[in-house]
């Protein structure tokens, strides 16, 4: 019988499951990830070897960076808060103080344990600094609604440091392929963090304004045809994704900005609504392809092989660095003590990280350090979907019931 019309036999009644029972899915602690991720390993040579394919690095990272550039633009979408510093103070600290934090944690571990070069544990660190825009939908917001800090924060913050972690993956590129950071340390702080961020975000804002601008002027005179109205934010992800890229600034920050200045730009607020629920549909079903591949791609032998590093920078990082350093980063804010320690739990780890690891895999990472830092980084992001997997629902409920009724008081004081 042809494999293939039994993996889409498989991928169907997956669908019909997960839809049908999305009520009953939201009250377990289950998440849609780890379904996706068990689905995954059982169509595995492990289990009925209905996946067989062992898609290449290439194919993977465009898989993976098409799934960030919806979420992202969907994070964006989301963020309806005032432009100003008391707004954005928890995303501030996240972002400023712990993303750094992390990565050179991370790179210390690995450096001074595993015996890798600073170039090949900076990289690392980068790999995995990004919290998860995919895979975190339970713990971030789901609408238009900035009440919530935990969820606000958790929300820009993966809409930002997915973007953000990117001048740290080129420095360990760079590393590795000259260890005398002098000859191209100038470079980098120019180009790769200065120029490309600032590419990034401007080109962000001018692209969205455009397209709001071209949207408005052309409906003046015949409106869009309903059906495919939604289609604009996702010309609106491409366009500004490519046309950045093309000047070498960051995409995927430039494509975050554009969906804040796009919910900005819209008059109409059923508009906004439904872009964000079209985005969020797109991010369903990708999430569904870039997991189950993952699941299916694992492996026994490495696994165990690489099972005591990946083990050491996984659980130090889930376990250890995130906590304390959203606990310190957050030092002076207002918001709960609860909220900060949760701001440290839900560092969800995901489908950036795979895009960071595949992208290094086609700009010069290989051999041993490669396969390290591979497994390090499956192993990692199994860990953390298993097991914010199964803690976010029981903690956000805990959550909403004891805490989330006090943010109301902590936004007043983050206004003042």
């Amino acid at each position: 019988m042809d494999i293939y019309i039994l993996d889409l036999l498989v991928l169907g009644l997956l669908l019909l499951l997960i839809t049908l029972g999305s009520g009953w899915i939201a009250r377990l602690p289950l998440s849609y990830a780890l379904i996706y991720l068990i689905v995954g390993v059982a169509l595995s040579p492990y289990g009925f070897n209905l996946i067989q394919l062992r898609p290449d690095a290439k194919f993977l990272e465009r898989l993976t960076e098409f799934v960030v550039l919806i979420s992202l633009f969907g994070c964006g979408l989301k963020m309806n808060r005032p432009l100003k510093a008391w707004a954005w103070n928890s995303t501030i600290r996240l972002i400023g103080f712990l993303m750094p934090l992390s990565i050179f944690a991370v790179a210390a571990i690995a450096h001074w344990c595993l015996q890798l070069n600073w170039g090949a544990a900076i990289l690392l660190g980068a790999i995995l600094a990004p919290t998860d825009p995919v895979l975190a939908s339970e713990v971030q917001l789901d609408g238009l609604c900035d009440r919530d800090e935990l969820r606000f924060g958790l929300t820009s913050e993966g809409g930002l440091n997915d973007a953000l972690a990117f001048p740290f993956v080129y420095f360990g590129l760079r590393w590795l392929e000259n260890d005398n950071w002098q000859n191209w340390f100038v470079q980098w702080v120019g180009i790769d963090l200065v120029w490309a961020i600032a590419a990034g975000m401007v080109m962000g804002i001018a692209v969205a304004r455009a397209v709001a601008w071209i949207d408005r002027r052309l409906q003046r005179y015949r409106p869009v045809d309903d059906l495919i109205e939604d289609f604009v934010a996702l010309a609106t992800i491409l366009i500004t994704y490519s046309l950045t890229e093309l000047v070498h600034g960051y995409g995927f920050a430039a494509v975050f900005v554009a969906g804040i200045a796009m919910q900005r730009r819209t008059d109409n607020p059923d508009k906004s609504n439904s872009q964000l629920r079209f985005i969020a549909r797109l991010e369903k079903l990708t999430e569904v392809a870039a997991i189950l591949l993952l699941g299916s791609m694992l492996r026994l032998e490495p696994i165990v092989r690489f099972a005591a590093p990946a083990l050491l920078i996984a659980g130090l990082l889930l376990f250890v660095i995130r906590p304390l350093g959203s606990w310190l980063s957050t030092i002076g804010s207002p918001v709960h003590p609860a909220t900060r320690w949760l701001f440290g739990w839900f560092g969800i780890r995901g489908v950036g990280s795979l895009y960071y690891l595949t992208y290094a895999f086609g700009h010069g990472l290989s051999g041993e350090t490669g396969e390290l830092i591979a497994w390090i980084t499956f192993i990692t992001v199994v860990l953390s979907v298993v097991l914010h997997g199964v803690s976010s629902t029981p903690l956000m409920k805990w959550y909403e019931k004891n805490i989330e009724g006090s943010n109301a008081s902590e936004k007043v004081l983050l206004e003042k």
